[in-house]
């Protein structure tokens, strides 16, 4: 087995090196190695191909250094991030599907972390979610996870601690489980959206952590995996804070921690297939148009969808949380945009270039990201076939979820059927059980990309529509003012499971429950002293 650090190692010496001959931005998929054959090729560029943005690991047993570093967003500005292994996005890790995974998580911050498996079916134990599944990793400790990767497809990890400060500090990095059967592309690359503040290391941010701050310690010592928790319950939680976050302090967008020009562009030649895996690690949805090409979306959230159509010229809009994979054949030569659409202060720094190996001409391709271009709609989209569930059959646990916003005293709140967590009613459920929820969104100005752990929900029906197209497998779920979701899920994986939104803001805000098994027990004891704070 590779060691980790050895692998940073070379791999840093080789990016030197390309630095050295001017050779910054070079697709490793695609190096020129000589007499060797294709496969070989493949094999020994298979680290280095997915993100230009940090290394990749392909290991089964690595290490994750939690750790406080200068992160360079544009030429111009650079922030004080949060990092894993020193980058943002963090390590992408890739493991083939069946492989058992070791990740050591060691903390050298100074605040206590997690790891949550974003999407990941792992077992309840390894889920990373302080009070709840685990103790916080406190500064200069660690903790193993260990885990099957069982369903392939893109996921993403991420702190569960503190998630609205640590993730949007820079805690998050793409998981890619490859499987047994995937078809093979000529290249393969994972973009991961967020933004940031351009204010972000001023007293502005610093007293929004200590808000948060002062809502953990608040929380501290709580189990969250009983609600009936006594007094204590009832001071705790958003509350007793003003949680409320302006959405326009986020100013750049960036895709793999770079915005604008400092964006790798993505290179390709005429011919080949191509797979964008698109990962949401932000607090915004992010509308994505790809310029110059048919393509399809072939999976939301890593589940496939049956026999996906050609689409042009439509906005993919991903919700926080959320992942879509689309792939294209390189069939048009010349430099063409992949690019966020919106009016925002930070929506033209989201944007790259498709650019072809051996084209020589000038590009002509201009940004039209103020165009409002058809919505994709993906609950009519790929091929219909049966599901495991249908909107007719009886259920063994039915629950409506009314999302909703509160403001009592000009402090806003974000509610589950008008309660905050931890006061929200858990989804009780014994383990076979068939489990439907209704989702309804009464805010009348927030989004709420609902995200459910441990396991994947089919989407029934929108607005009372049913799902048209492919069976739609999905653990994100986006609900815009107004919208309604009906969606259903086995209870096939023993545990405690967080239900909640993905606008981490509104998460530490209240708008969270949980799916609780009866009769489990976790197996940790909640450290009074760990200061654990799921959100």
């Amino acid at each position: 087995m590779k060691s980790k650090v050895t692998l940073f190692f070379f791999i840093s010496l080789f990016a030197l090196i390309l630095s050295a001959c001017s050779m910054a931005g070079m697709d490793h998929s695609n190096m020129n190695m000589g007499d060797k054959d294709a496969e070989t090729k493949k094999e020994e560029t298979k680290d280095l191909q997915a993100t230009a943005a940090a290394e990749t690991i392909t290991d089964n047993e690595f290490t994750l250094v939690a750790q406080e570093r200068t992160h360079n967003l544009t030429s111009k500005k650079s922030v004080t991030a949060w990092t894993f292994n020193g980058s943002v996005p963090g390590p992408e890790i890739r493991v083939q599907e069946g492989e058992e995974v070791k990740i050591n998580l060691k903390n050298e911050l100074k605040d206590p972390v997690t790891i949550h498996w974003h999407g990941l079916p792992v077992p309840n134990e390894m889920d990373g979610i302080p009070g709840v599944t685990q103790n916080a990793v406190q500064p200069g400790e660690s903790f193993t996870y260990k885990f099957t990767a069982e369903v392939p497809g893109t996921y993403w990890y991420h702190s569960h601690q503190e998630g609205a400060t640590q993730v949007d500090k820079g805690l998050y990095g793409s998981f890619i489980v490859e499987g047994k059967d995937q078809r093979e592309y000529d290249r393969d690359y994972t973009l991961v959206l967020d933004e940031w503040m351009s204010n972000m290391d001023s007293m502005d941010m610093e007293e929004t952590m200590n808000i948060e701050s002062d809502n953990a310690e608040n929380m501290e010592g709580m189990d969250h995996s009983n609600m009936e928790m006594g007094p204590k319950a009832e001071l705790a939680g958003p509350e007793s804070e003003d949680m409320a976050h302006d959405m326009s302090m986020y100013n750049i967008y960036t895709i793999n921690g770079k915005s604008g020009e400092s964006i790798n562009k993505l290179t390709v030649k005429e011919g080949e297939k191509v797979r964008l895996r698109l990962v949401n690690a932000g607090f915004m949805s992010h509308k994505i148009h790809l310029h110059g090409h048919n393509f399809k979306i072939i999976s939301s959230d890593g589940q496939n969808i049956s026999n996906p159509q050609e689409v042009k010229e439509q906005l993919i809009s991903i919700a926080p949380g959320e992942r879509y994979d689309i792939e294209f054949t390189a069939d048009n030569p010349g430099e063409w945009l992949l690019e966020c659409h919106g009016d925002m202060e930070g929506t033209d720094g989201m944007r790259t270039l498709i650019q072809y190996e051996d084209f020589s001409g000038k590009s002509t391709d201009k940004s039209n990201n103020r165009e409002e271009l058809p919505a994709f709609d993906l609950t009519s989209y790929g091929e219909k076939e049966e599901g495991e569930f249908t909107l007719d059959q009886v259920y063994d646990v039915s629950y409506t979820m009314d999302l909703n916003t509160q403001t009592t005293n000009g402090k806003q709140k974000f509610t589950i059927n008008d309660k905050t967590y931890p006061q929200t009613e858990q989804i009780q459920v014994n383990e076979g059980d068939t489990v439907k929820v209704n989702l309804v969104n009464n805010s009348k100005d927030d989004d709420h990309p609902m995200h459910l752990h441990g396991h994947f929900f089919q989407v029934l029906s929108k607005n009372g529509k049913p799902v048209e197209g492919s069976p739609l497998m999905k653990d994100t779920i986006s609900l815009e003012p107004g919208d309604e979701y009906i969606v259903a899920f086995k209870a096939d994986n023993r545990g405690n499971w967080m239900f909640h939104c993905h606008d981490l803001h509104h998460a530490t805000a209240g708008m969270v429950t949980q799916v609780n098994y009866e009769g489990f027990k976790p197996n940790f004891v909640p450290d009074p002293a760990a200061n654990n704070n799921p959100e």
